[in-house]
């Protein structure tokens, strides 16, 4: 499951799509939509100031607060066998 890193309150708004930058904060560009480019300039929402670690994903939870879960690594085994 997911644990709370940062608290921010990060309120969302539609066509937007809300991530944590490579420096911790949350930052949001604007999502492309049909035949409108998206622009894919970065805006900085919130200073959260968030140190990063490996092995895990971070994102923005429903209450607009950072959070992060354990990242799966592997996926199925393959078999033996070849096709």
């Amino acid at each position: 499951m997911a644990e709370k890193v940062a608290k921010v309150g990060v309120k969302r708004q539609k066509g937007y799509l809300y991530f944590v930058t490579k420096k911790g904060d949350v930052g949001r560009a604007k999502m492309a939509r049909g035949r409108k480019k998206g622009g894919g300039k970065i805006e900085t929402v919130a200073k959260a100031g968030v140190k990063k670690q490996s092995g895990y994903l971070y994102f923005l939870d429903k209450a607009g607060d950072v959070s992060r879960a354990k990242m799966s690594r592997g996926g199925r085994k393959k078999s033996s066998r070849r096709r």
